[in-house]
């Protein structure tokens, strides 16, 4: 019995939803981590993504403006979005960006789609749900890829312009994650359309969790196809197949709700028994039936690695905006509270996962105008990009302390905390993505070989035989050339490759390349020993996806540093927090993998082949915490620049914190001179900031200029932080309720 039947019979096959989902979306850098040698060289020339005339002209124009009609506070307290923006979101053609220009679309690129959804997300998540579901996966996708012509002159220009709104429903009761096992059926049979006999299918769904689904007026739907009578062949079980069904067809049920968090987005479900349909609904005719799954796969890629990581930034950049800013202007002890170590952990972590985060998005984004579907890159982003956000979120929180908790007009982080497991669960639940998809489609994408290998084991052509030996002594040799990268990186870091043109980003590199040369030998001897067992062992697999994950993260973050950052100086202390966190976390899941792989021979081996004898991992020094926390205390262009998603209006939130931090950075020279003269004579009682600069005034201590200056400052600091307060019964007070007297009596 040859090698390749031997493991026939050991290895458990792959079913026909797990091979499409393996061989959907295309292999990009990842392939060179998997592999141990990370393509640097090809990272660098990867172009620029930037925004066209045509799309900042959308951002400047479209985009500020419905930011200036939505009134977040009232709308996560409302039961509806309002229908004028509803209607400006279609005339707009918000739901379009995805849509070719011959449509009627704004055919944008995925870094626009990214801005364009951070932006309206750092305002509000729920209209940036809204905007970003038609521009995902569902119903415009899938019909500009698989659509017949018919289909797509009908449907594209009615979607483009919001005439028709779309949602596309998968999830059911049955099937979440294993959405290859949906219970919703359609049978061929024949049946009465326009008067007519024709064959189509009749229909029976319950499907929940569908964003949009509320308000859509056209649905797309997954189920699958039987064909007991056999009408369109001799095959009973035809496969996932997807149709489009207007809400106006006889039998849809659409307009329950589900109540996602208190976050106002339509959200709810939809059902429909024996519907029947006729072909025409299907998506690209009756041809693809049964080849829905594959267009769901195929099309998922792109959209994941939009719209949630851009929540994710979305959510971080505001965190670190307002936190930076109330950490400056918020004093206690007579100092600012960013001063203390406490806060600059926590304020430092904040400003290090927001640079990481702006890296993964831009890069993501930019594999993506290239033309890739990358599923496994688009994997890594949708998950570490929403857990970074909510890392973040949660450590804003902590910082802010009791005015995060008080909701409020004025209070910008909330509503963003409070949606933040929205973008865990979706699109595949952040549990599944890591410990299923990332190394386990890594490993079969990645592998040079392994696909190939699976391929051969399980086929039953003549000939197989010598084609799975000729693999299998390939990948003989490229684990063994695995395994001496390994050990030179591991135990020789001068010999580590670097290509920087920059010293500063030179040890990163060569520990970057260090970390990917570690990881290729374990995952070549994890597939030799465990198998077809490595699949069920999702607490080792998920860590070497960490690896990937991580690796991918710091070549961001290096791609982000030498090529976009408007100050190099002011961005390394950000820059080096998040290399150092990233190779920190690669690290610590090496030494987890090693510690816990159940064979211990291959255990030993693992730690030789790695340097990995000991628990210990590389931590972010306490230097670089604090160097850190002070450089975001700064009013300097790398804070704009990773919060440059965060538009200000004047006397919302963010306006208020900024012009207090900027006022307070104006007022330096004045405060220092103030606390001299206190020092020197001090204001007893001491009553107020206030009282004391009118004494110092008075005194002659300070000009009235200056005076000027300095009560200017404090109204605004006293503004900044303050929290909303409303009355016994929940009314909103006005900040300035003798202003608005004022005005009721000029009226």
């Amino acid at each position: 019995m040859s090698i390749r039947t031997s493991l026939k019979k050991v290895l458990p096959p792959i079913s026909i939803t797990e091979q499409e989902a393996l061989d959907a979306g295309d292999v990009w850098i990842e392939s060179s981590i998997y592999q141990g040698k990370p393509d640097f060289q090809s990272l660098r020339q990867i172009p620029t993504g930037q925004l066209s005339a045509d799309e900042q002209a959308f951002l400047d124009g479209p985009v500020k403006t419905l930011l200036g009609m939505i009134d977040d506070f009232d709308l996560m307290n409302d039961n509806h979005i309002p229908q004028h923006i509803l209607d400006f979101l279609g005339k707009e053609k918000f739901f379009s960006m995805i849509i070719p220009k011959k449509f009627g679309g704004l055919e944008f690129s995925p870094y626009a789609n990214s801005t364009i959804v951070a932006t309206i997300a750092a305002k509000s998540s729920a209209l940036a749900v809204t905007v970003m579901v038609p521009n995902s996966l569902g119903p415009g996708e899938l019909l500009m890829h698989y659509g017949t012509e018919s289909q797509q002159n009908y449907w594209l220009p009615r979607l483009a312009v919001g005439q028709d709104i779309p949602c596309f429903a998968l999830t059911s009761p049955e099937a979440g994650s294993d959405a290859g096992a949906i219970p919703d059926a359609a049978i061929v049979t024949k049946g009465e359309y326009n008067g007519e006999e024709v064959i189509g299918l009749r229909v029976t769904w319950d499907k929940r969790y569908i964003t949009l689904a509320p308000i859509a007026t056209v649905l797309g739907l997954a189920f699958k196809v039987f064909d007991p009578d056999q009408l369109l062949g001799d095959e009973l079980e035809l496969g996932i197949t997807c149709a489009l069904l207007p809400k106006s067809h006889p039998g849809v049920q659409l307009g329950n709700r589900h109540d996602p968090m208190g976050a106002t987005f339509y959200n709810g479900t939809t059902r429909g028994t024996d519907v029947f349909i006729p072909m025409d609904f299907i998506i690209g005719g009756q041809k693809n039936i049964g080849k829905g799954w594959q267009m769901l796969v195929s099309c998922l890629g792109a959209g994941r690695g939009i719209s949630l990581p851009a929540m994710g930034v979305a959510s971080a950049q505001s965190a670190f905006k307002s936190t930076a800013e109330y950490a400056f202007v918020r004093e206690q002890f007579g100092l600012p509270i960013g001063r203390f170590e406490g806060i600059q952990e926590k304020l430092a972590d904040i400003a290090g996962k927001t640079f990481l985060l702006e890296s993964m998005r831009v890069l993501t984004t930019e594999g993506l105008g290239i033309g890739l579907k990358p599923s496994v890159v688009t994997a890594i982003a949708k998950y570490h990009m929403t857990e970074l956000g909510r890392d973040v979120c949660n450590s804003a929180m902590d910082v802010q302390a009791g005015k995060a908790i008080q909701k409020g007009p004025q209070n910008t982080l909330a509503n963003g905390y409070q949606v933040m497991p929205i973008a865990i669960t979706v699109e595949g639940a952040n549990i599944l993505t890591r410990n299923l998809m990332i190394f386990g489609q890594g490993a079969m994408r990645c592998h040079p070989f392994l696909k190939e290998m699976v391929d051969l084991i399980h086929s039953d052509e003549n000939g197989a035989d010598a084609k799975f030996n000729k693999v299998l002594g390939k990948t003989v040799s490229f684990s063994v050339k695995n395994a001496f990268r390994s050990l030179v990186n591991s135990y020789i870091p001068t010999l580590r490759n670097k290509q920087s043109a920059f010293k500063e980003v030179r040890p990163y590199e060569k520990r970057v390349n260090a970390m990917a040369a570690k990881l290729a030998p374990l995952a070549d001897l994890s597939l030799l020993v465990l198998g077809g067992d490595l699949k069920k062992a999702e607490l080792l697999s998920a860590r070497l996806g960490d690896v990937i994950s991580y690796v991918y993260a710091g070549m961001a973050a290096i791609r982000f540093y030498e090529q976009r950052v408007d100050d190099r100086q002011q961005a390394l202390p950000f820059f080096k927090y998040a290399m150092e966190w990233s190779l920190g976390q690669a690290d610590k899941a090496i030494a987890e993998f090693v510690a816990n792989f159940p064979n211990a021979p291959t255990r030993v081996l693992m730690r030789v082949l790695s340097n990995t004898y000991t628990g210990a991992t590389s931590k972010i020094s306490d230097d670089l915490i604090r160097e850190l926390s002070e450089a975001a205390l700064q009013d300097s262009s790398i804070k704009r620049q990773l919060t440059h998603l965060v538009v200000t209006f004047p006397g919302d939130g963010n306006d208020i914190n900024e012009q207090a931090f900027k006022a307070k950075h104006a007022a330096l020279p004045l405060l220092s001179k103030v606390q001299k003269a206190l020092r020197k004579m001090p204001v007893i009682p001491f009553v107020s900031f206030e009282n004391a600069v009118n004494t110092l005034l008075d005194r002659g201590d300070l000009t009235a200029e200056e005076a000027t200056i300095l009560h200017s400052y404090n109204e605004k600091r006293m503004l900044a932080v303050r929290v909303d307060e409303f009355t016994f019964d929940m009314e909103l007070i006005d900040v300035n309720p003798a202003d608005s007297d004022e005005h009721a009596n000029a009226a």
